[in-house]
């Protein structure tokens, strides 16, 4: 993802980057930095988990606890066949 990308992304949203840094976990530094893709002359990219979490974040996914847990039908289902 570019920082044209990430800056694209926030804005389709109609996030402010305080608002993108919440839903994302981070300091809206952090945001800045994504969307100029360099801190301090350094290159920054935005990490791969950032990435999911802006496709999850566009799909509408606010959260997420794990897979679901199976109940004992479906176990027994299983074992059936």
């Amino acid at each position: 993802m570019r920082p044209s990308d990430f800056k694209r992304w926030r804005k389709s949203l109609r996030l402010s980057q305080k608002e993108a840094a919440d839903a994302l976990g981070l300091k809206r530094r952090v945001v800045q930095y994504y969307e100029k893709g360099e801190r301090d002359g350094d290159k920054v990219d935005v990490p791969r988990c950032v990435r999911l979490a802006c496709f999850a974040l566009a799909e509408g996914v606010t959260d997420y606890n794990g897979p679901p847990t199976a109940s004992p039908e479906d176990d027994e289902a299983r074992q059936a066949k």
